[in-house]
């Protein structure tokens, strides 16, 4: 197994063993035979390449000099190597925080190694739940490792996953090379967004750790966040048993600081995410046939869940909240640009200030009233 970067099982979480938990447990893909998974996987990236040309058309964002981060095609465990590998980038300044807080005494550091790989283990577990369910990510904080390239500058690769993809096909009985072009519009859009948008990843960046610099917890909170996850996949709480189960694992806000960060975050994940749907919706009848069957299906299935476990977690994991975000975002974009135009949407992607409020998402008149007001005579 490949190390995920430097001292990858020292500190707060033994990463390695996150990846080594989550491939012995996550489930098996679909079963296919190798010519039909090279088929596969040969065509996700034909349509990637068009899927690319697509929205760069429609949304007039980008040139294909800009498009510099690489196409991976993974399968499940792929996606848990990539994931950790950006996670534990992210979230270092954090988790060095942490491990000073804890202190260097021969009893910490005992019990800051045991602690490390219970919640490796935990993390492993969470990550083997959510590999069988993501049928593509751009991931925006990536740093490059042996056998994951990632965009010059440190950032950057679009990951589709393979087996995922298939699986749900499948599962909603719809043409398998419209699913798949279909897919890549969505994703394609992401790696359009922020590489035809050279300020939006340091933006993010920077609003990310301010957050977590913010954060003023002990490590034990952090960590027991984990393990209720975890706890939850493996058996649950007893019916009618509430109290923390409602939280999701970006809940804990302590600051009026980190409340602010917090809106300005879900505004631009809302735009984000109601972006790549509304260019995926609007590209979609050109060159995918059966765009308005698998629209039908997919939003079935993206809003009933599993089940009673599977909605838990959703809630937890704070899905519930990206789903949020689809529609919320989509409705925003789609009066934005009723009303003036892609290119004037467009100015949206000016600058950190030109980017909607928490506010404006829900109020789209706002940000158009703030950004396209002609100055007074």
């Amino acid at each position: 197994m490949t190390s995920i970067g430097g001292a990858a099982s020292s500190g707060m979480v033994d990463w390695n063993l996150a990846v080594a938990t989550a491939t012995r447990l996550m489930r098996p893909g679909p079963d296919v035979s190798r010519d039909e998974a090279r088929a596969v996987v040969a065509e996700l990236r034909r349509h990637a390449q068009s899927a690319e040309e697509h929205v760069r058309g429609f949304t007039g964002l980008g040139t294909p000099e800009t498009h510099d981060t690489p196409l991976l095609v993974v399968d499940r465990p792929g996606w848990v190597r990539a994931n950790v590998a950006g996670f534990r980038e992210l979230l270092k300044p954090l988790l060095d925080k942490m491990q000073e807080r804890r202190g260097t005494s021969p009893g910490n550091v005992m019990m800051g190694a045991v602690g490390g790989k219970v919640t490796g283990v935990e993390l492993g577990l969470l990550l083997s739940f959510l590999a069988s369910r993501v049928l593509g990510q751009y991931e925006t904080f990536a740093p490059a490792t042996r056998d994951l390239p990632a965009g010059a500058g440190g950032g950057g690769r679009l990951l589709l996953v393979a087996p995922n993809i298939v699986h749900v096909e499948r599962e909603l009985d719809v043409e398998p090379h419209d699913f798949r072009l279909w897919v890549t519009l969505h994703e394609e859009t992401h790696r359009t967004q922020f590489t035809a948008v050279p300020w939006l990843r340091d933006h993010l960046e920077g609003e990310i750790q301010a957050f977590l610099a913010e954060t003023d917890v002990d490590p034990m909170t952090v960590l027991e966040r984990v393990r209720e996850a975890a706890q939850s996949l493996v058996g649950g709480r007893p019916e009618g048993e509430e109290g923390e189960e409602g939280r999701s694992l970006v809940e804990i806000v302590q600051t009026p600081a980190q409340r602010e960060i917090l809106g300005r975050l879900t505004a631009v994940m809302s735009l984000l995410e109601g972006h790549a749907d509304y260019v995926m919706d609007g590209v979609g009848p050109e060159v995918v046939p059966s765009v308005a069957e698998i629209r039908e299906k997919f939003q079935q299935r993206r809003a009933k869940g599993a089940s009673r476990l599977d909605l838990a977690l959703r809630k937890l994991l704070g899905l519930d909240a990206k789903l949020r975000q689809y529609r919320d975002g989509e409705r925003f974009v789609r009066a934005v640009v009723d009303e003036v135009g892609m290119e004037g949407f467009n100015r949206v992607w000016t600058s950190p200030n030109t980017l909607p409020t928490k506010a404006e998402i829900g109020k789209p008149a706002d940000w158009i009233t703030r950004v396209h007001r002609k100055p007074e005579a």
